[in-house]
């Protein structure tokens, strides 16, 4: 959320995030959730300053849950430290699982010059900074059947910030942004669109994946959560839904890229920009195309 105007001008925002540890190194986790809380903050073009954690351990002895404890927050202060982002505290419980969350908030100058995902506009190019397919990887892996460098690339993503995309991406001109996570490609693309009121069109084989996503795909497994993400197939058209890239667009992402609208003649530069930066399969995946039309028609067109 957006808040009020702070001392010395400028806004204050204020995300959260959480999920379940998926990993079983406390360290790891600790890093990927971190990153993947900062991404909202980084996705509006504002910088983080405070974060407080919301981390769940599971019922154990008492020195083994105060040593995942430290991992845990080493991890989360690795990416909190790069962000400029102060640890300020947080809240312990016991649970089932373990599971790691942070409440970010953050400053920009102004509320307009927030990124949002209603500012899309028509001849725009629409950018990913990293690759798809962390959900698959992962359902792949709790079936012990992902290979291990699968497993290790899509870590490597997922623990990259998008701090730095976001400066680039607001270098080049972007006018809206939004970080792919839960929802799926298609999801937050989708939300870009209604709230900009403006159409889009992806080109599916520019669409960055992660190496082993299409062969989780062809082997039919999939995220829990794609089933939910499927039910949005009614806002896209497309002849190649019969095609494994198609059924990745609406798979679960964690600590997922940011995606974005920039100029179209900027573009070229913006993709070049980001992969100096570390964005290495940074790529232009579409384009925005006019207003929206009747209700119902289908918002995005995948070819």
């Amino acid at each position: 959320g957006v808040g009020e105007e702070v001392g010395g001008g400028g806004v204050s925002v204020q995300t959260v995030d959480y999920f379940k540890a998926f990993v079983s190194d406390p360290y790891e986790l600790g890093r990927i959730a971190a990153v993947h809380a900062l991404s909202d903050c980084h996705a509006m073009g504002a910088e983080p300053t405070v974060a407080l954690a919301l981390v769940t351990l599971p019922l154990q002895v008492a020195a083994s849950a105060e040593d995942d404890l430290v991992h845990m927050m080493a991890g989360a202060n690795s990416a909190l430290l790069e962000a400029g982002c102060a640890l300020g505290g947080g809240h312990t419980s016991e649970g089932g699982d373990a599971g790691l969350g942070f409440a970010i908030t953050g400053r920009a100058p102004s509320a307009a010059a927030l990124l949002r995902k209603s500012g899309l506009s028509e001849g725009q190019a629409l950018i990913l900074t990293k690759p798809i397919g962390t959900g698959v990887i992962f359902a792949a892996n709790m079936r012990c059947a992902a290979n291990g460098p699968w497993v290790v690339q899509a870590l490597e993503s997922m623990r990259m910030s998008n701090g730095p995309a976001s400066k680039v991406l607001i270098a080049h001109g972007a006018s809206a942004c939004t970080d792919v996570t839960g929802f799926g490609l298609c999801g937050h693309l989708l939300e870009m669109c209604k709230a900009s009121a403006h159409e889009a069109t992806l080109l599916l084989d520019d669409i960055p994946l992660l190496d082993g996503a299409l062969e989780c795909v062809r082997a039919k497994i999939f995220s829990s959560l794609a089933p939910a993400n499927m039910r949005l197939r009614h806002g896209m058209n497309s002849a190649r839904t019969a095609e494994p890239t198609y059924a990745l667009l609406f798979d679960p992402q964690t600590s997922g890229g940011l995606l974005a609208s920039v100029p179209a003649d900027r573009a070229e530069a913006c993709v070049a920009a980001l992969r100096a930066a570390g964005c290495t399969h940074a790529a232009v995946i579409g384009t925005v195309g006019e207003r929206a039309g009747a209700a119902g028609v289908p918002l995005v067109t995948c070819e």
